[in-house]
């Protein structure tokens, strides 16, 4: 199944990447399909193109997750057995149908996010983690958008015996895209058809220490003969995201012919501020990706998509993203923090320099090259007529 994957989905950047002149695609939202009560959330984005159709499916039930299902039929369609979703065992209870249509299908799971700061032995102290499968979360029916195709996942701890989040949550914005372009906020992201945003945000939660960093940790579940593994991209322009030259991508790539199936791609930053600027960078970093040797909660779409095979026919592996400076003073001064990740099919796509940027150092490299050329033509010429005005003594 990976080669067929691999041929679509390199039809997919070629094609539906890009944009509205390329074909672009048509999305659609729906929130709980088939189910009348808000107490839970899926929520369901069908992204059709000239000739497949990429589907991504939303939930917090169990814990913070997308499913990517990629398809080679405008047709293909989502079915939900909520009866069975909500019990002990959801096994089977998501599918696509026709299931001869799918070529690819992962997952991304927000599973925990850890607090810690560290001390003077340069050790770090961790505080109780906070497991993002026994968070409360509130209907994102309310912040669902179907213009500007967004919806957010806002939750908190089920049991918060600290207090941190009297007056904070945590949540999960998501953006879905018709056609390619680049985000007007930093980090300014680039993105395609073909992709997905998310974005991660702590707003108003009370650190348990005076220097708290936070870390965000992030799993992955791909069929066996793909790995992950991520990619760090250095550039000299930081036009569109100020003081940020490194992109970090973290691709599914087929064992078979080292094809890109899939990719959550994030800028090595993240933002203290509602209305990010420059000055509100926090500092990014990505912590060993590896092999989980956990497993994911039960009751989540993860199990009901791909059933008892998950650690078998399927792998996972994980990776954490930490948030914060060295003394963690921008998340304790602002309490907020926001960070933006790409997520999709295909390739990644890649930052180039833009036509200002390049008529730039066109000139700067070109300026020195013409001042040398005319500085030469100038002593050549001077010599030239110091030679003909000299006279001979006979």
């Amino acid at each position: 199944m990976a080669a067929a994957a691999a041929l679509l989905l390199a039809a997919l950047v070629a094609a539906g990447g890009g944009g509205a002149a390329a074909g672009g695609r048509q999305v659609s939202m729906q929130y709980n399909p088939g189910w009348n009560n808000s107490s839970v959330n899926l929520l369901h984005v069908r992204a059709v193109g000239p000739s497949d159709t990429l589907h991504y499916v939303w939930s917090s039930i169990g814990a913070p997750t997308v499913l990517l299902v990629a398809t080679e039929s405008r047709n293909s369609t989502l079915g939900i057995n909520w009866n069975q979703l909500l019990s002990p065992a959801p096994a089977g209870a998501i599918w696509i149908d026709p299931p001869s249509s799918v070529v690819y299908s992962a997952a991304v799971v927000f599973t925990k996010v850890f607090e810690y700061s560290e001390a003077k032995t340069l050790e770090e102290f961790f505080y109780p983690t906070y497991d993002l499968s026994d968070f409360s979360w509130d209907s994102i029916n309310r912040t669902l958008n179907h213009t500007a195709l967004t919806a957010e996942f806002t939750g908190i701890p089920a049991t918060d015996p600290s207090g941190s989040f009297s007056n904070g949550s945590l949540g999960f914005r998501v953006t879905a895209y018709e056609a390619s372009g680049r985000d007007g906020p930093l980090p300014s992201l680039l993105h395609t058809a073909n992709s997905s945003k998310v974005e991660f945000v702590l707003a108003g939660v009370a650190p348990r220490g005076n220097s708290s960093r936070f870390a965000l940790e992030v799993a992955m579940v791909e069929e066996t003969g793909v790995v992950q593994k991520l990619r760090s991209a250095r550039s000299i322009d930081d036009e569109y995201t100020p003081t940020i030259f490194e992109t970090l991508s973290l691709v599914a790539e087929s064992q078979n012919d080292s094809s890109t199936l899939s990719f959550l791609q994030w800028k090595a930053t993240a933002y203290g501020s509602q209305t990010p600027r420059r000055e509100d960078s926090i500092q990014c970093r990505s912590r060993g990706l590896q092999a989980a040797n956990w497993t994911l909660p039960v009751s989540s779409i993860v199990h009901a998509y791909f059933g008892e095979r998950v650690g078998s026919a399927y792998t996972i592996s994980a990776i954490n993203i930490s948030f914060g400076g060295e003394d963690g003073k921008v998340y304790q001064e602002k309490r907020y923090l926001i960070w933006s990740a790409l997520l999709g099919f295909g390739q990644p796509p890649k930052d180039t320099f833009s036509p200002l940027v390049i008529s730039i150092m066109a000139v700067a490299l070109g300026t020195p090259m013409v001042m040398l050329l005319v500085g030469s033509c100038v002593v050549l010429f001077a010599q030239r007529k110091r030679y003909s005005e000299y006279e001979p003594i006979n």
